[in-house]
């Protein structure tokens, strides 16, 4: 795990301690700042990192008024000039509708390749806006501050960008690495339960690919937000554009979980329960085909039953549906699926031999 530096942070309106992860790529390097209060601190830490002027503020119509209010009084306060773009709450936004829709308002307002975005949301925001940032202009730099645990622990680090397609989620992206990244824990006592509980889906993939002992630690939240933004930071640090097949393993429980959020239609599941039944279909392929001890998979199901997390798959979403989706999934090269599975908990690889039957038989086995 990559090395955490920690310090009380003077500057900050609530004293809190302050963890910094750095991702230390050959181009682009960036920080990851985890701590409470980051908000009211925004607009001094993106200056530090961004000569702008002008930024677009993007958020949805639920973070929105929680806290666009005060993240633009931070930039004003730092000298941005700030153009709030709003957009509706949930999956359906990650759409090149809403692409558009952010566009058109950043060139209405004025804003060209000098300018800077910073997004405010969850993980839909982080990928709509992110994609944004790498196609306005030919790439523009961004920010983002995240305010779900998904977002904090998973998909605000890494730069993975990208929208959905009438054919499959995320088909439409770019890699484009922000220039900062801000995790105000704060942020996380406004989630609905629902909300909260689906982030452990990512938290508890991490801890079964890299970190088991994380899971005798799940209740310090500040800490827990931290450690999982090391595990993915050092990841993406080793395989920043999935070529070397690390990075792939992120994808752990990510295969039939995709499938089954496309089946469903995109909303029924939020990503995390998708992601949960995507990790108890894994867990039981890597009993059968990699020796996972039965105990450890017993282990992390329990440990997703904990947080309300669906281990069953309704009875209305077809086997047939989900296979159709899996086909479309960017982790299908020539007909043929890359699994993730686990030998022992912290113990993940890439497998070529998960076949179509294997699919159907721990789909099934949801039911």
């Amino acid at each position: 795990m990559m090395l955490l530096t920690c310090w009380r942070d003077s500057d900050a309106d609530t004293m809190s301690d302050v963890i910094e992860v750095d991702v230390t790529l050959a181009t682009n390097p960036y920080r990851v700042v985890v701590g409470s209060a980051l908000l009211t601190q925004a607009g001094a830490r993106i200056r530090a990192v961004s000569k702008a002027s002008r930024c677009a503020l993007v958020t949805d119509s639920i973070v929105g008024p929680l806290y666009a209010d005060t993240v633009r009084r931070a930039l004003e306060e730092a000298g941005f000039e700030v153009v709030i773009v709003t957009v509706p709450s949930g999956e359906s936004s990650k759409s090149l509708t809403q692409v558009a829709f952010v566009c058109d308002a950043m060139i209405e307002a004025g804003l060209d390749r000098s300018a800077l975005l910073v997004a405010l949301g969850g993980g839909v925001i982080g990928d709509l806006a992110g994609f944004v940032a790498a196609t306005y202009y030919r790439g523009i730099p961004f920010v983002q501050i995240p305010t779900t645990i998904v977002a904090q622990v998973d998909s605000s680090i890494g730069g993975k960008t990208g929208v959905n397609a009438a054919g499959g989620k995320n088909l439409l992206g770019a890699f484009h690495q922000p220039i900062l990244v801000l995790a105000d824990v704060s942020t996380l006592k406004t989630l609905p339960a629902r909300e909260f509980n689906e982030g452990f889906a990512e938290v508890i993939k991490h801890a079964a690919i890299r970190d088991p002992g994380m899971l005798d630690h799940l209740d310090d939240l500040h800490l827990l937000i931290a450690r999982n933004v090391a595990i993915k930071a050092a990841i993406v640090t080793e395989d920043e554009f999935e070529t070397k097949g690390v990075r792939a393993l992120l994808n752990f429980g990510h295969t039939i979980g995709h499938g089954v959020e496309a089946a469903a239609g995109y909303g029924r599941f939020l990503h995390g329960e998708a992601i949960s039944l995507g990790l108890v279909a894994a867990c039981r392929l890597s009993v059968q085909k990699a020796g996972l001890p039965s105990a450890d998979a017993d282990r992390l199901i329990s440990m997703l039953d904990r947080y309300r997390l669906p281990l069953q798959l309704p009875a209305d979403i077809s086997t047939d549906d989900i296979l159709q989706a899996l086909r479309k999934d960017k982790k299908f090269h020539a007909g043929a699926v890359r699994f993730v599975l686990l030998r022992s908990l912290g113990e993940a690889y890439v497998s070529n031999e998960v076949t179509e039957a294997d699919l159907v038989n721990a789909i099934e086995g949801l039911r």
